[in-house]
């Protein structure tokens, strides 16, 4: 069971969910679980709107109870346009710490029926599991074309969930 030890820092684990959409904007230069995916349209969005990764930064805060990533990062002139998702996920790993717990494991489903994401799994997975400090086997990710129903499916968005799981920090997972 998760809570507080006597010394007041986090003890066990906790599992959190996240979830994002972004539909397509005009331009190239899609950001998509932390790599560059080529010759596709970028994501409609304030930040470079990598739908994964804020997806995993979402369920990361949800499973230690510290927010909600549109507070922290608000689409206005505090958060710069077109920021790299890679600089809030290693924000909230910081936060993580910060209230003594860390990414222990994270799956995430990604849904696309464009463009074909079939081979940029090993580097999502790679660079997913680099900003979150653990090992590649921690990692879970799928590729789905959404069956080609709804949204997704139709190539108008692409979306993402996320279920993460952070241990308190020295507690093995």
């Amino acid at each position: 069971m998760a809570g507080k030890g006597a010394t007041g820092q986090a003890a066990g684990t906790r599992t959190g969910f996240g979830s994002d959409r972004h539909p397509f904007g005009p331009g190239d230069g899609l950001w998509l679980g932390g790599v560059e995916i080529p010759g596709a349209p970028r994501l409609h969005g304030h930040s470079d709107g990598d739908a994964a990764l804020h997806a995993v930064a979402s369920a990361l805060l949800g499973a230690a109870a510290l927010g909600d990533l549109g507070d922290l990062y608000p689409a206005d002139e505090l958060t710069p346009r077109g920021a790299a998702s890679s600089r809030f996920v290693r924000d909230v790993v910081a936060r993580l710490a910060d209230a003594g717990w860390r990414p222990a494991a994270v799956d995430v489903t990604i849904r696309a029926g464009r463009p074909r994401l079939a081979g940029s799994g090993p580097a999502m997975r790679a660079a997913i599991a680099g900003l979150l400090g653990i090992e590649e086997v921690a990692v879970s990710l799928k590729l789905s074309t959404g069956n080609l129903s709804g949204d997704a499916g139709a190539g108008r968005v692409i979306e993402a969930e996320a279920v993460a799981t952070v241990a308190a920090i020295g507690v093995e997972s």
